[in-house]
């Protein structure tokens, strides 16, 4: 790539990169800043990981940033890095931010030769399996790993301006309330606040779809892998197994089912949750149960059902369970409990997740379940989190979602 153009590109990209923009700024962990690690974000696309970077930036002086999804380094390769290089030692940077690096076959060995030397690089991919190959492997160690989703509730509410109080009005929980339908309906993704556009969403799925997976992963057939993942959205928090998707879809093994919802999982589209058993070989062969990275990607995307907002709650559960860090998994034996808590050796928590219990059957169902995988597996805290409803119903606490995911403690009545 001829060096003229190369810092033509370079330049037109950190005036778009530097221009003030709203910015809700995410959590990360303060050593981000401190780390002598190549700091590696990873996420679905259009998440915020470039957000992320900015929001990082603006304590870092002498940074060099570059976007490889900019249709100007298609034909950039290998070779190239020391013009870009050289480019940047010109204006004595020594921090770099290197937004979709994987596009470029060979950027490890570029990003482990700059580490040697001594500069701080942030990198950001919409892969899991970002520092997967053999050469990447040999960062492992010297990486900080952060994980970006798409908002969090409380997230969500910082974009509206919404203040948590620790005193709520009836006019701020009225306010929370409309919020909540909002964030289940449309979802996190950052640019969708501003739309509300399931269109908009819609052609976040087609582009993970098509350029983080069809293409990037070479998939031949088109038609059976679109198939799959618009059943996995139509089906989240849903058993599954992957013989029966053979059979649903048609296809001719069950490696193929595998093998696809493991793409699907790599771009973090979807994710697959194990049923709790103490022997590990039991858990790989168990079904899984599967849930989305967002619930606007569902609801624009799947086909819909009259039960959906259940499923989407408990979606949304999931989703800060894993943003929290947690060690997951459901349980099932006579009855059934959405989430088990694991920290260490031992198993914390258990966790069902219901609309509401106004219905009798409905609590029974959901309170059998959550006292039975507590007896079953000597588990402690248990409680149930719905869409509104808060009380205690047979010593179980019932906890409204907005207040589960703002952390807003609960007080015994």
């Amino acid at each position: 790539m001829d060096k003229t153009i190369l810092k033509q590109v370079i330049s037109e990209q950190k005036l778009i990169f530097e221009k003030k923009i709203k910015i809700i700024d995410r959590t990360i962990p303060a050593k981000v800043y401190s780390t002598n690690k190549i700091v590696v974000i990873t996420g679905i696309r259009r998440c915020g990981k470039s957000t992320l970077l900015r929001q990082i930036s603006k304590k870092i002086k002498n940074y060099g940033y570059v976007n490889f999804e900019d249709e100007r380094f298609l034909n950039f390769n290998f070779d190239d890095f020391n013009n870009l290089l050289e480019c940047f030692l010109e204006k004595d940077t020594n921090t770099f931010f290197f937004d979709e690096i994987q596009n470029i076959y060979g950027w490890e060995k570029f990003v482990r030769r700059l580490f040697s030397e001594g500069y701080k690089i942030f990198v950001t991919g919409s892969n899991a399996n970002l520092l997967s190959s053999e050469i990447a492997t040999s960062l492992t160690g010297r990486n900080l790993k952060i994980e970006l989703y798409p908002f969090s509730f409380k997230e969500y509410l910082s974009f509206k301006e919404f203040k948590i109080k620790k005193l709520l009005l009836t006019e701020d929980k009225a306010a929370l309330s409309k919020f909540l339908k909002e964030y289940i309906k449309f979802g996190g993704f950052p640019e969708i606040l501003h739309s509300k556009d399931f269109e908009e969403l819609n052609q976040i799925y087609q582009d993970v779809i098509i350029k983080d997976l069809l293409v990037r992963q070479k998939i031949r057939d088109h038609k059976d892998f679109r198939e799959l993942a618009l059943y996995i959205l139509s089906n989240v928090s849903k058993r599954i197994s992957y013989n029966n998707l053979k059979k649903i879809l048609n296809f001719s093994n069950t490696s193929k089912v595998k093998d696809y919802i493991e793409f699907l999982s790599e771009a973090y589209l979807v994710f697959e949750l194990s049923k709790y058993d103490t022997s590990i070989k039991k858990q790989m062969i168990n079904d899984r149960k599967v849930y989305a990275i967002d619930t606007g990607l569902i609801n624009s995307t799947a086909f819909q059902f009259s039960e959906n907002k259940g499923r989407l709650l408990e979606n949304i559960v999931y989703l800060e369970l894993i943003r929290r860090k947690k060690e997951v998994y459901y349980y099932q034996d006579k009855c059934e409990c959405d989430f088990i808590i694991r920290e260490g050796r031992n198993l914390t928590q258990a966790i069902q997740v219901s609309v509401t219990l106004l219905d009798p059957k409905t609590r029974q169902r959901e309170i059998k379940g959550l006292k039975e995988a507590m007896s079953q597996l000597k588990v402690k805290k248990g409680f149930i989190i719905t869409l509104d409803q808060e009380d205690f119903v047979e010593g179980i606490q019932l906890i409204p979602v907005w207040k589960w995911l703002l952390d807003i403690k609960q007080s015994k009545s």
